[in-house]
């Protein structure tokens, strides 16, 4: 899950719109046992009892969350150390619009990150797709821990955030990865100093027992829950530690939950998807040679591609957009083939000797965010996403360990494997505490059907990750959307997988299926047709439609805010 991918795209539609063999590290802080009875389990207890007294008081939400009537806004109020349930308690931003029809409870979703707010996701009452479930539901998003003003995590001054333009070399020299290397220290420093001794309890086990405090808050016996990337792994771990207050939970574009994988074996997964992606998308461009110019084949828009990266390492389009810049514009094209014709057009008009476009798409983003405070740290989401991420898990202390595993993969899968070492490498440097990754899995009867959507293609939560979680999850049903890769699902432009989505939520339904022979565990599957591929659209008209991102989308992931 990449931050920045997330960050760009976050409430790109409708309010102006995600991983890893650990190494050796220190045990201090592991996670005891889930079968065992940690004060932590007493203290969610305590605190979700408290949370069920107190409730939540909702009223017009503030300016800062940029977010209009009929949206109410509150706090729920959750310990920062479980361990400690008396101690320190921070607020957490909660946004909410009520049912409009016969009421089945709220459902609480979150788009995953870690870094990101859901409290636009109220807004999804106005789109067609989800009226229903607004008519049953109460929609509630809300800012995690670290989140905007949800107690917020920062890492370093905003004065000191690179605001390009970068490089993005992929093969780095010597030279550049010390350079990186010395700036992941400073930044695993920053971090620490920033936020002091609250940023150990900044961890996926902390945002699940979040989510118990919230739904005794909502006053909801159980939990109608929906995570999108990111959000299906502590969903998943809300479904281990508390199985008896799942009502129904839908896992959107699953990261893969086995221990072994949180989090460097699955960045590495990742970085080799997204080459799969990438090849997807230079397929696409070719197909449209005629309008966009740059080759009739893969190789052709790969060899325009290098030749726009190379002019903008020389010369960087308006002093700003250089080849970092162009990357992370392109990444954010991968989650979403929403964005393929805008990114197809400025690279052709590049070429043509017009960078104005390629400014406009990957020049720096000005419009504020909903969850983000006005004048608030603009590093907010990568503080978060890199605390959450360093403290979840063990992880690599040697650089040569990341050096030698990524120089092998980036002979594979060029594109995104070395930023993708760059934006978790203050890791490696990390001080606080690591977790203990949890051991996900539920048995027979233990837990209520739930449902998982996924894309076989999709690069940020590679099509395993789903596989996996099914076999974790009892009784768990898949809905693959076949040969497609856009990262998030639900709520999309897939009709078929809508159906299922609309049908689960609204009944608790899910496809039937057969018992394997080996154990007898059901096997609830189905699977959708691709949506279309998007159709090539010129500069000209993508003007017409004011940002590429009003473009018609996928899932409410992408409409209201991306996953992990």
């Amino acid at each position: 899950m990449r931050t920045a991918a997330l960050h760009t795209l976050l409430l790109s539609a409708l309010v102006a719109p995600a991983l890893l063999a650990p190494g050796a590290v220190a045990p201090a802080g592991a996670a005891p046992r889930l079968d065992a009875p940690p004060a932590e389990a007493r203290g969610t207890t305590l605190a979700a009892r408290a949370a069920a007294a107190e409730g939540i008081r909702f009223g017009p939400c503030p300016a800062a969350e940029h977010l209009p009537a009929p949206v109410e806004c509150g706090t729920v109020r959750v310990p920062l150390d479980y361990a400690d349930p008396g101690g320190t308690r921070i607020a957490l931003t909660v946004s909410r619009v009520r049912a409009t029809g016969e009421r089945q409870g709220a459902l609480v979703y979150n788009p995953g990150g870690p870094g990101a707010s859901s409290t636009y996701f109220p807004l999804a009452a106005g789109l067609p797709t989800w009226q229903r479930i607004a008519a049953a539901y109460d929609l509630v998003g809300y800012a995690p821990r670290g989140v905007g003003r949800s107690a917020p995590v920062s890492c370093q001054d905003p004065a000191d955030r690179a605001k390009g333009p970068t490089l993005a070399p992929t093969l780095p020299s010597e030279v550049f990865k010390k350079e990186r290397i010395a700036r992941a220290t400073t930044y695993a420093q920053g971090c620490a100093r920033r936020t002091g001794a609250a940023l150990r309890h900044y961890h996926s086990l902390n945002n699940a027992r979040d989510l118990e405090v919230l739904r005794a808050a909502l006053g909801e016996p159980r939990l109608t829950y929906m995570g999108a990337s990111y959000g299906t792994y502590f969903g998943a771990l809300y479904a281990t530690l508390f199985p008896h207050r799942v009502r129904r939970m839908v896992f959107d574009a699953p990261v893969n939950p086995a221990p072994r994988q949180i989090w460097y074996a699955n960045n590495l997964d990742q970085s080799l998807a997204f080459e799969r992606r990438w090849a997807d998308f230079r397929g696409w461009a070719a197909k449209h040679d005629a309008v966009y110019g740059l080759g009739a084949t893969r190789a052709e828009v790969a060899e325009n591609y290098e030749k726009v990266r190379v002019e903008l390492a020389a010369a960087p389009a308006g002093g700003r957009v250089g080849p970092g810049q162009l990357h992370g514009a392109m990444l954010q094209a991968l989650y979403d083939d929403r964005f393929w014709p805008a990114r197809a057009g400025a690279l052709g008009a590049y070429l043509k000797g017009d960078p104005k476009p390629l400014l406009a798409q990957a020049g720096p983003a000005e419009a504020p965010r909903s969850g983000e405070a006005e004048g608030g740290d603009p590093g907010n989401a990568a503080a978060v996403y890199t605390a959450v991420e360093c403290n979840d898990a063990p992880w690599p202390e040697e650089f040569a360990r990341w050096d030698r595993d990524n120089t092998r993969l980036a002979r594979l899968a060029p594109f995104e494997t070395w930023d993708n070492v760059w934006a978790n490498l203050p890791c490696a440097y990390w001080k606080a505490p690591r977790q203990t990754p949890p051991d996900v899995r539920t048995g027979p009867g233990v837990l209520p059907p739930v449902l998982i959507l996924a894309a076989e293609r999709d690069a940020a939560a590679p099509y395993e990750g789903a596989r996996e979680l099914e076999r974790r999850l009892w009784g768990a049903a898949l809905v693959t959307e076949r040969d497609a890769g856009t990262h998030g699902i639900g709520g999309g432009s897939n009709a078929c997988v809508n159906a299922y989505l609309e049908r689960y939520l609204l009944t608790g339904a899910v496809p039937g299926g057969t018992a394997e022979p080996s154990g007898g565990t059901p096997v609830r599957r189905a699977s959708c047709a691709p949506h279309p591929e998007p159709d090539p659209v010129s500069l000209e008209r993508q003007a017409e439609l004011r940002r590429p991102s009003d473009l018609p989308g996928r899932g409410v992931a992408a409409r209201l805010g991306a996953g992990r």
